[in-house]
C-alpha cells in the first residue's frame, strides 16, 4: 500500500472474510482501514467455486470421487457444499458488518468469482456486498472462444440481479506458465487483437471494471507491452468508460438470410462533454459487409472517425454506414485526440 500511494495510484486488500470476525481478520482491516491507498476490500477469491466445482476438491484433498461429481449433482458434492456453506455464508455475513464497523470511509466490497461459480450459494451473500464478477481466460492451446466473455459478463450482470456492478478479470498469463497441474504445456498468450476484443466484449456487455490476473508469471515481455498498450486505450477512454450508456443508438447487420449473425455486433454508445465514443464489437468469426449504426441524431452533421484506423464518415439522418471483420473491434469518435500516444505492443501476435 505505501508503494502504491508513493506513485499515486491505489489498490484493493484481499480479506479472509470466510473466517468470520475474529482478532486476525480485525487487526488486518484496522491496519490499513485509514490508508490513502485503499480503494476497496476484496472478499476471498471464487469462494464459492471452491466448496462445489473446483477441480482440486478431487485432485489434491480427495473430496469427491471423480472431478465432474459436482456437475452430476452427487449426493457426496451436494452434501459437501451445503455443509461448507453452512459455515461459511454466517462468516461472510460477520466479515462484512465487521468492515462496515471499522471502515470510517465505507469503502466498497467485492467479492470474484468463477465465471460458472454456483448460483444458488452466490446468491446468498449477493445482498452483502457492492460488486460483482468473475474471471474468465478463454486463450489457451488449440480453439477456443473470445466472446464467452461477453457471455460471461452477461451471467454475473444477472447474478447480480442486474443491480450490481460487474467487474471482468482478464487474461494476463499463458496457461502453460502455470505449471503442470493445469496440463498446458503449449505457449499461447492472447495477442494484441484478442486482449483487445475481450475487454471490449466485456464492455459492450455491461463491464463496469476490468482487471487482469496473472502478469505476475508471465514470462514475455512482448506479452506485457501488449498489455501495457491496451491499458493505456483503456485509460486515454476513462472519460467515456465511466459515463452512461447512451440508450438511443442501435447496430443492426443487414445481410442475406444466409448470412444471418449468430452472436452478431454489439454496440455501446458514450458521450463526454461535447464528445462522442461508439464502440462495435464483431462477437462473431466471419465478416459482416452492412452494418447500420441508428439512433445517432445528436451527432448529425457531424465527422466521426475510426480510432488506429483511416476510415471517417460525417454522420447523416442519424445512421452510420460501416463493416466489419471477424471478431473486429471498432471504436468511432468525434475526435482523434482519444487514441493513446503509445504504440509499443499493438503489434504483437503471439
Amino acid at each position: 500500500m505505501d508503494r502504491a500511494a508513493s506513485v499515486g495510484i491505489m489498490g484493493w486488500m484481499p480479506l479472509p472474510m470466510h473466517v468470520g470476525n475474529r482478532d486476525s481478520l480485525r487487526e488486518q482491516i484496522a491496519s490499513v482501514a485509514t490508508h490513502p491507498a485503499l480503494a476497496i476490500w476484496e472478499g476471498p477469491d471464487e469462494i464459492v467455486h471452491n466448496f462445489t466445482a473446483w477441480s482440486g476438491l478431487y485432485r489434491k484433498k480427495g473430496v469427491y470421487q471423480s472431478p465432474d461429481e459436482w456437475r452430476r449433482q452427487t449426493p457426496a458434492a451436494v452434501a459437501y457444499s451445503q455443509e461448507q456453506a453452512s459455515q461459511i455464508m454466517p462468516n461472510l455475513r460477520e466479515a462484512v458488518e465487521l468492515i462496515h464497523t471499522l471502515d470510517q470511509a465505507k469503502r466498497q466490497i467485492w467479492i470474484n468469482e468463477a465465471a460458472q461459480s454456483d448460483l444458488k450459494f452466490v446468491r446468498q451473500y449477493m445482498d452483502w456486498i457492492d460488486i460483482t464478477g468473475c474471471d474468465i481466460y478463454p486463450v489457451r492451446d488449440g480453439t477456443y472462444d473470445l466472446a464467452v466473455v461477453g457471455d460471461a459478463t452477461e451471467r454475473w450482470k444477472k447474478v447480480g440481479r442486474n443491480q450490481k456492478p460487474v467487474w471482468m478479470v482478464l487474461q494476463a498469463f499463458s496457461w502453460s506458465e502455470l505449471g503442470e497441474y493445469y496440463g498446458h504445456k503449449t505457449v499461447a498468450y492472447p495477442s494484441f487483437a484478442e486482449s483487445r476484443f475481450m475487454a471490449y466484449d466485456a464492455i459492450v456487455h455491461g463491464a463496469r471494471g476490468i482487471l487482469y490476473w496473472g502478469s505476475h508469471y508471465l514470462k514475455s515481455p512482448e506479452f506485457r507491452q501488449s498489455l501495457y498498450a491496451l491499458t493505456n486505450e483503456l485509460a486515454t477512454l476513462q472519460p467515456f468508460l465511466v459515463a452512461p450508456e447512451y440508450p438511443k443508438g442501435q447496430v443492426a447487420v443487414i445481410e442475406l438470410d444466409w448470412d444471418a449473425p449468430q452472436r452478431g455486433v454489439r454496440m455501446s454508445m458514450r458521450r463526454a462533454g461535447d464528445e462522442w465514443l461508439i464502440i462495435l464489437v464483431n462477437e462473431d468469426p466471419r465478416a459482416y459487409l452492412g452494418i447500420e449504426l441508428t439512433g445517432l441524431d445528436e451527432l448529425n452533421g457531424r465527422d466521426v472517425e475510426l480510432l488506429y484506423g483511416i476510415e471517417k464518415a460525417k454522420v447523416a439522418r442519424g445512421e452510420l454506414i460501416t463493416r466489419i471483420k471477424p471478431l473486429e473491434v471498432k471504436l468511432f469518435a468525434t475526435s482523434r485526440r482519444w487514441e493513446s500516444a503509445r504504440r509499443a505492443g499493438r503489434d504483437f501476435e503471439k
